[in-house]
């Protein structure tokens, strides 16, 4: 299968204007503060499949808790590859008056799964692996690569009706 670069695909001729500009830093502060995640990958077959789980972030890292015999655990460790998309709910009252999307943040990057008990949790994890479903749980863990794609991000919400202003591409 071919590569595309993604540059391509978000280019524009308009410069986003921002007050300040979008660092990896401030993107992964905005990450660590959720929770809920789409994640993307291929069936062997090359398939595309995406589902909504529970992640946490630690060390610049995604990480997923899923079941060893679950479709996610099976096919990502085929492909080694993964993409996560976080939506960031905003606005309030005043998004359902205004046609304004989510905010998002989206990364992709090499992906390895863990099998239950192969890696000391860190603290932050623990919610992710409750005693109780520590061994029967594996681990899906993401580095993310190239650029974080964002929409929204420190954005005032009104802006964020204008594409141009309100996209970003931020070094990982």
């Amino acid at each position: 299968m071919a590569e595309i670069d993604d540059r391509s695909v978000n280019s524009t001729s308009e410069e986003v204007v921002r007050d300040h500009p979008l660092t990896a830093d401030r993107v992964w502060q905005v990450l660590a503060k959720r929770s809920f995640a789409v994640i993307s990958y291929v069936t062997p077959s090359g398939d595309p499949r995406a589902t909504g789980v529970l992640y946490r972030v630690h060390d610049r890292r995604f990480y997923v808790a899923v079941a060893p015999d679950s479709w996610k655990a099976r096919h990502i460790a085929v492909a080694r590859r993964a993409a996560m998309t976080v939506p960031l709910r905003r606005g309030g009252l005043m998004s359902l008056l205004a046609p304004i999307p989510p905010a998002t943040v989206s990364a992709h990057g090499r992906a390895e799964v863990h099998p239950p008990g192969s890696i000391e949790i860190p603290e932050d994890l623990e919610p992710l692996l409750p005693p109780k479903n520590r061994d029967s749980l594996c681990l899906i863990e993401i580095v993310p690569e190239g650029h974080f794609v964002t929409y929204g991000v420190d954005v005032p919400l009104m802006q964020m009706r204008t594409p141009a202003r309100s996209r970003s591409r931020v070094p990982v």
